[in-house]
Formats: C-alpha cells, sequence, structure tokens
C-alpha cells in the first residue's frame, strides 16, 4: 500500500538516539531488547508489540548477545490521518498519538502478523482489502487522543526548530541559533535539548536523514540525496543512516526501487 514501508530485521546491533517521520508499529519476533521511548525506558520480547510517533526520540539494544529479530511497519502521517479521520468521525490526525512503546496483547500481535503478511505477499496473492481492514482495526485499538502539552516549547526554541525543518541542509552556527532564539549559546543548548531530547546538530542530522530516506526512496541518487540534505559528502550520510536505521543507503534504495 502506498504509505507504507515494511522492514524485517534480525540482529544484535544497537541503534542510538534517532527519530522517525513516521508512525512505527512492530512486534518482536525473537529475543528481546531494551529501549529508550517518549515514556522512559522500556523492554520488550518476542510476541510484544513496539510503537513510536513521528519525531519521537528512541534507541534501540538488544538485552544479550544473541540480539533480537523484529518486525516494522512505518506509516505516513497522512496516511493515518486518513484512516483515523474515518474510524474517530473528522478529528485530526495531529491529536492522536501510540501512547504504549511496548505492549503484549496476543490478540493485537496476531492482528499485526495477519497484517504484516497481507502487506508483504508476493504480488498475486496481495490482499488489499484485508490490510486496509487490519490496519485500521489495528490503529483503532492502538492510537489514542493526545493531551496537548500545556507547557508549550518557548518561541526561540520552536523558531529555530522550524528553521532546521525548513531547511535541514543549511548549516547554522550554535551561536546564530541562540541569538535569533534571545538566548546565550548554554541557554539555548539546554533549552532545546530538554524540548526536543536531541541536541541541536543531533536533530539537524536527523531532519536530513529523514529527508534523504524519502529523497532515496523516490529514486534519487545517493551521491545527489547527499549533497541536497547538507552532508559533507556520501560516506558521511552513509554512516549516519546505518547509525540510525541499520542498513546502508544503497541497500534502503534497492529495497525501495
Amino acid at each position: 500500500m502506498p504509505g507504507i514501508e515494511a522492514v524485517c530485521a534480525d540482529t544484535a546491533r544497537s541503534f542510538g538516539r534517532h527519530t522517525h517521520g513516521q508512525f512505527g508499529l512492530g512486534l518482536i519476533a525473537r529475543g528481546a531488547q531494551k529501549s529508550a521511548s517518549g515514556r522512559g525506558m522500556v523492554e520488550a520480547g518476542a510476541g510484544d508489540l513496539i510503537t513510536v510517533n513521528p519525531g519521537e526520540v528512541h534507541d534501540g539494544m538488544p538485552l544479550d548477545a544473541n540480539g533480537r529479530a523484529w518486525r516494522m511497519l512505518y506509516l505516513d502521517p497522512a496516511l493515518v490521518a486518513g484512516l483515523v479521520a474515518d474510524i474517530a468521525g473528522g478529528w485530526h490526525a495531529s491529536v492522536f498519538e501510540f501512547t504504549r512503546p511496548a505492549l503484549r496483547d496476543p490478540r493485537l500481535a496476531a492482528g499485526f502478523q495477519t497484517l504484516f503478511a497481507a502487506l508483504t505477499a508476493p504480488g498475486a496473492d496481495a490482499d488489499e482489502l484485508a490490510a486496509e481492514q487490519g490496519l485500521m482495526l489495528l490503529l483503532r485499538d492502538l492510537l489514542q487522543a493526545k493531551v496537548p502539552d500545556t507547557r508549550g516549547v518557548p518561541a526561540g526554541i520552536a523558531a529555530a526548530r522550524a528553521r532546521m525543518d525548513d531547511d535541514p541542509a543549511a548549516t547554522p552556527a550554535l551561536a546564530e541559533l541562540a541569538r535569533e532564539a534571545g538566548l546565550g549559546r548554554y541557554q539555548f543548548l539546554r533549552g532545546f535539548a530538554r524540548a526536543t531530547g536531541l541536541t541541536p546538530h543531533a536533530y539537524l542530522v536527523q531532519r536530513r536523514l529523514q529527508r534523504a530516506r524519502r529523497l532515496i526512496g523516490h529514486g534519487l541518487p545517493l551521491a545527489d540525496a547527499s549533497a541536497a540534505c547538507g552532508f559533507a559528502d556520501q560516506s558521511h550520510m552513509t554512516r549516519a543512516f546505518v547509525r540510525s536505521f541499520g542498513l546502508t543507503p544503497g541497500a534502503y534504495a534497492r529495497s525501495a526501487g
């Protein structure tokens, strides 16, 4: 289905703190892992569902040397918005989120496995009706209304974040961002990390990676994607891509082709 990426992984790799531009919904098939999430550190083992929201800072590491295996679906926010609008009778998808980064529910796990099989079946065996139905039912059970954060993000921090969102290929200096936010450099650094979960540089790298992933998925050559996203060169992009996503840009391009 358009707007969905399916990933299978079996690895002992540890992933550093990173974000995705999509909703993530997956199932641990073997082993176990622990990960930071928007709700603190969580653990998930075989049979557990795992979720992540767009922009949520998380990481992941196996509990032992045997690693773990998982299946994951990454859902574009626009796809989720359309489905949630049907489920919730017109509510906007931005007020919904996954609230359980790890959960054990055999019924939902079975629903995920059915959905994953329907989405990844070979062409003639694909069942779009089963996939769309299964996805809508899972979202109904897993997405919850989001309580607005009344504390908000300071205007200066929000402006700096928006600037990086709009042009991740740019390379602003810390002093420049702090000055525009009306803060000292250290105040800005601390405030930005508190608001986003990442330092300004780490946040900028994640935004570059998310743009690179989209461009590569649409067929742009790797060298061109690297230049368009502000990386020093293709090897720089590759190292950052592997740290966050566990595969090289070339492997991702082949899978998306």
